[in-house]
């Protein structure tokens, strides 16, 4: 979260959006954030993991997710996943999104 944090202008200049989503309760988030200052808005799947469920990334017998980043263009479209401690390496992300802002329409 630091280093998208950190990194923030990159998405911007991408014209790309950077949001959370967790299994964490929303309370739970706020805190989070405001401990590790992050910005950019974190969604809480808690009530019924069906966010990640979706995405393949919830581990049903622990209740929470695997982490993962998932980059999805404008048209909805994954183009790029992260799993993994890869998933807190905000730069596949970053290339990814790069490429999309660059691509001819």
């Amino acid at each position: 979260m630091l280093a998208y944090q950190a990194g923030i202008a990159k998405f911007e200049g991408a014209e790309t959006k950077v949001f959370g989503i967790s299994a964490d309760n929303t309370p739970s988030q706020a805190e989070f954030a405001k401990q590790l200052k992050v910005a950019f808005p974190l969604l809480s799947d808690f009530a019924r993991r069906e966010v990640i469920a979706k995405y393949g990334v919830l581990w049903p017998d622990r209740g929470y997710a695997n982490r993962a980043t998932f980059v999805i263009d404008k048209e909805g479209k994954i183009v790029h996943i992260e799993e993994g401690s890869g998933a807190l390496d905000p730069t596949g992300a970053e290339t990814a999104c790069s490429r999309m802002a660059h691509k001819a329409p």
